[in-house]
């Protein structure tokens, strides 16, 4: 059957080609949207670029916390004076600096904490976990905060109740300590220290030693 002639020309019509060129169009449609995607590649690419910076920050930052020393532990301190003695002023500098200008830690702490192994473990630790929040490698403003808002307070309530009501006069009887108000306290009982630190290195499974009387009399 021949194709019917086009009424202007005379020769025969496309209408039994409309198939063919659908076809070729759909290809070329399908052509053009393979590339309008390969042009879309540097886009994606770069979207995963920074996909890959974002997790290799956070990884640093994990693996940042993991790099933070462990706090030293009072209870479990080595059996030598010089390390004993070098923790206790470590802490002892920083409860001056920074525990005892807090108003409730001036109220809590009581001149006889060197007698209580319990209250200078939790110094400890909480000296370490400010250093964490304000010097370590992991210092935050999120940290800062978590040792504002539960760890200072958490230890000043645990103070309180293990020790707060407690006294030199009750490991041996001398004139009572009085913190002066409005500027920053000294630590108290820093002039025992020599005698407790002797006493942790070496006889720490063994009854304390009675603290010294007092300069000008009062004591036994």
């Amino acid at each position: 059957m021949n194709a019917p002639e086009h009424p202007e020309t005379g020769r025969p019509g496309l209408h039994g080609a409309d198939p063919v060129l659908a076809a070729l169009a759909r290809e070329v449609d399908a052509l053009r949207r393979v590339v309008d995607g390969l042009e879309q590649v540097p886009e994606r690419v770069d979207q995963l670029g920074r996909l890959v910076g974002q997790l290799s920050e956070a990884l640093a930052a994990v693996t940042a916390r993991r790099r933070i020393p462990a706090a030293p532990s009072w209870l479990l301190a080595p059996g030598d004076i010089g390390e004993t003695r070098r923790l206790l002023d470590e802490l002892c500098g920083w409860l001056q600096a920074v525990f005892l200008r807090y108003p409730d830690a001036v109220k809590v702490l009581p001149e006889c904490w060197l007698w209580h192994p319990e209250v200078v473990e939790e110094l400890l630790w909480l000296m370490h976990a400010w250093l964490a929040a304000y010097q370590g490698p992991a210092a935050s403003v999120g940290a800062a905060g978590d040792w504002h808002d539960r760890q200072r307070p958490g230890v000043v309530n645990r103070i309180r109740k293990e020790a707060g009501s407690c006294s030199i006069e009750r490991h041996q009887t001398r004139p009572g300590w009085n913190a002066p108000a409005g500027a920053p306290v000294p630590v108290p009982g820093t002039d025992h220290t020599e005698l407790i630190a002797r006493w942790w290195a070496s006889g720490r499974d063994s009854a304390a030693p009675e603290p010294a009387p007092a300069d000008g009399g009062g004591g036994l």
